[in-house]
């Protein structure tokens, strides 16, 4: 914004210049633009008042405004008025006189100008320092910021976008989701199978049968209430807010109720397994790890893993990660990274033998996405379930 004030004040310093220097015959033609629009970006045409410099020394009552558009590159001086009428002889003057009389009206025409330039140039400052486009976002806004304004359409397009990556990226293509037209679309567009998509209209509003359900306006407006009351109770991750906002919902197999009352229980289950897992001394866990671990808030998937892995390998399970934006609270974490134990003699055995471990296991217990980074001894191993956690798990015997 600084260039653009110095490039302004230059200009209209050089237009003083223009207007200092006009005769009294000379045509200078000046552009101006409707209230609101800005030279750079010509909405309409510009037009044209002609100030002559007998105007300027007071021989004139004012600029002579002209309708007709100025085209770019055309030629101001022809769009001049006719000249005025002839003056009278000018009196006779003494010898001298002709030198000094212009000299004076020059400093008579001074004042004036500099009052004008230091008004119109404190004017033009004011409107470049307060233009919002110069100062509403910076460098470091995201899209992720824009997603959470409430409202507007860039909001809800930013959104909308945010969930269908995080769905691609989270939920298993075999399970059914369930979305309004645009978001189904939006969903195969980036790969995810057409079988797996539900579209919900109108006239077909049923998620029936659905693992979630994507909650966009348009799906909050067909499904009301029955939404969290009936269909889904739970948001699993969430992007946006206000009228912009989309949830991500797991959907209820058999009613709300019976679904909070087992993740309830899924709760329960998940501590108690935490606390076994703690108690097992080829387990090995950071002080945050011990936390989520007796906490409940490690997923029931991760917590059988990590136990059938702990009965034949030393275990040290470095953090719980992956919570998932806007998410309930008594929802797990899928994730967890795995260091390589001390005194391993090779950390690259070790970590290939946990790998085969993990591939060989069968869903719902097969991870849904494993890596490792670092190198030797300093390698993580990270591995992570899809979306939603299923319920009561613990207190099933699970395939192994």
């Amino acid at each position: 914004m600084i260039k653009e004030t110095a490039s302004a004040v230059h200009g209209f310093a050089n237009f003083l210049l223009t207007i200092n220097g006009l005769t009294e015959k000379s045509v200078l033609c000046v552009l101006s633009f409707p209230s609101g629009v800005s030279a750079s970006r010509w909405g309409c045409a510009p037009r044209c008042a002609t100030v002559r410099g007998d105007m300027l020394q007071g021989k004139a009552a004012g600029a002579v405004p002209s309708s007709a558009p100025v085209p770019d590159g055309g030629n101001a001086h022809a769009r001049a008025p006719a000249p005025a009428p002839a003056r009278a002889p000018a009196p006779i003057r003494r010898p001298g006189s002709d030198q000094r009389r212009p000299a004076r009206r020059r400093v008579r025409l001074a004042g004036p100008l500099a009052l004008t330039a230091i008004i119109a140039v404190a004017g033009l400052l004011a409107v470049l320092l307060t233009r919002p486009a110069a100062t509403a976002r910076g460098h470091g806004e995201t899209l992720a910021n824009r997603a959470v304004s409430p409202g507007g359409v860039g909001s809800s397009a930013v959104a909308r976008a945010a969930a269908a990556a995080w769905v691609r990226q989270q939920v298993s293509r075999s399970a059914v989701v369930s979305c309004d037209p645009a978001m189904c679309l939006a969903l195969q567009a980036g790969g995810f199978p057409r079988s797996s998509l539900l579209t919900l209209t109108p006239a077909a509003a049923d998620p029936l049968g659905s693992t979630v359900i994507i909650a966009t306006a348009a799906v909050r407006n067909q499904l009301g209430q029955r939404l969290a009351s009936v269909y889904a109770p739970v948001v699993i991750a969430s992007f946006g807010s206000g009228a912009a906002r989309v949830d991500i919902r797991a959907y209820a197999a058999d009613s709300a109720a019976a679904y909070r009352a087992a993740l309830a229980a899924d709760v329960a289950g998940r501590q108690a397994a935490g606390r076994r897992l703690l108690g097992n001394p080829n387990v090995a866990a950071s002080p945050a790890a011990r936390r989520d671990l007796a906490a409940g808030r490690a997923d029931s998937r991760l917590l059988i893993t990590l136990a059938a892995l702990a009965a034949g390998r030393d275990v040290r399970i470095v953090a719980f990660t992956g919570a998932d934006p806007g998410a309930d609270a008594l929802l797990p974490a899928r994730y967890a990274e795995l260091a390589v134990p001390p005194g391993t003699a090779s950390a690259g055995a070790y970590l290939r033998s946990v790998l085969a471990f993990l591939q060989a296991r069968r869903a719902p217990l097969l991870a849904a996405r494993t890596r490792v980074t670092g190198a030797g001894a300093a390698s993580v191993l990270r591995i992570g379930f899809w979306a939603p956690a299923p319920l009561g798990l613990l207190g099933k015997r699970a395939p192994a």
